[in-house]
């Protein structure tokens, strides 16, 4: 089921407005994201680009009423498990499958699906309360083992995130942290008025492919990186490094890896992405999900070298030396790809400068 904003769940008897009820008269609520996909031409075309296969176990997120668990099921594959929250949606699922033969082939899990233990799946197929986009996002791709893809229909905004490339107006974190991990593509464009009730934003389908294998770099220093060059993308990352903040977090790092004895080819520098990694992104999404510019106000000041002392002074030239060596001082986080990322990190990592 899909939604669009959280909306506070009113209580007490119904008005003569009346929102859409189930065909057994249990009303919807929106605050669970609750919108019914009812177009089934829809729902076709989602299963035709999903790729089953007979072989498949299939993840469904909010069933539902169970429309496209059904055809689902019907497209043959090995199983379908579906999770869902709310109990009176269990109970209409179990009615609408009792004695049906597809039933054998159904498991349904009650339950939040961003507590709840996933099982083995081969592919997700989903249409999602919008509100877990990105929790449930990054969930999915610190599942082991790897699926083959997820095929999720997300609210519009979100999903042309997820795909938005370097010089979008779109591009951002979210953009960067996902692609590192996955490969992702734009499906179907789906109206609102495609749902029961109709949500108050349009959506998309969008398909997510883990990559196999993983980037060989720690996402803990990915993300510390990449958190400083979209605190505000359209600005020169030669003025995002010259922040006092920055500078003095980065230092910092610095003095302990030199206390730690680290060589410059070992520790984080070598350190692999692992499941654990990806993980940590679940905890991270107020500022991942919906950022949208560098407009942000902060008291960060740019550190003049009369400001500071001479052993400062020489690491921010070191910061600057190392911007300048691969050319990274004048560009701008809104337009690098994720081969400049990993680059800048490797040039960063080198130097013994580390953001974690």
């Amino acid at each position: 089921m899909a939604g669009g904003k959280i909306q506070k769940k009113r209580h007490g008897g119904g008005g003569g407005g009346g929102g859409a009820r189930l065909q057994g008269g249990i009303p919807f609520e929106k605050s669970k994201g609750q919108h019914i996909l009812r177009n089934p031409a829809l729902v076709d075309s989602i299963i035709a680009k999903a790729g089953l296969k007979p072989t498949d176990t299939v993840l469904e997120i909010g069933p539902g009423t169970g429309n496209l668990t059904k055809k689902l099921l019907e497209a043959g594959v090995k199983a379908v498990v579906a999770v869902e929250l709310d109990p009176r949606m269990v109970l209409e699922l179990n009615r609408r499958f009792q004695g049906n033969p597809l039933a054998s082939r159904l498991k349904i899990i009650q339950g939040d699906v961003l507590k709840c233990d996933l099982p083995y799946f081969d592919i997700c197929v989903a249409n999602i309360p919008y509100q877990i986009s990105s929790p449930l996002t990054f969930k999915l791709l610190s599942h082991r083992p790897i699926f083959r893809c997820a095929v999720i229909m997300f609210q519009r905004e979100f999903a042309m995130r997820l795909v938005a490339q370097p010089g979008d107006t779109l591009y951002c974190r979210l953009s960067v942290n996902v692609q590192l991990l996955s490969r992702v593509s734009h499906l179907l464009k789906v109206g609102r008025n495609n749902f029961r009730p109709p949500p108050k934003v349009d959506s998309s389908v969008v398909r997510i492919e883990p990559r196999k294998p993983l980037p060989p770099v720690s996402f803990k220093e990915w993300d510390g990186l990449v958190r400083i060059c979209f605190n505000r993308k359209n600005k020169t990352l030669g003025s995002l490094f010259k922040q006092k903040r920055v500078l003095e977090l980065l230092e910092k790092n610095f003095k302990t890896m030199q206390s730690l004895q680290l060589a410059q080819e070992s520790g984080m520098a070598e350190e692999k992405m692992s499941p654990d990694d990806v993980a940590l992104l679940a905890n991270m999404v107020e500022d991942l999900s919906m950022e949208t510019s560098d407009e942000k106000d902060d008291d960060d000041m740019e550190m003049d070298d009369g400001d500071v002392a001479d052993d400062r002074a020489s690491f921010k030239e070191k910061i600057m030396g190392i911007l300048q060596q691969g050319d990274f001082a004048e560009k701008r986080s809104s337009k690098l790809s994720q081969i400049d990322f990993l680059y800048l990190l490797s040039l960063f990592n080198k130097a013994g400068i580390h953001f974690s």
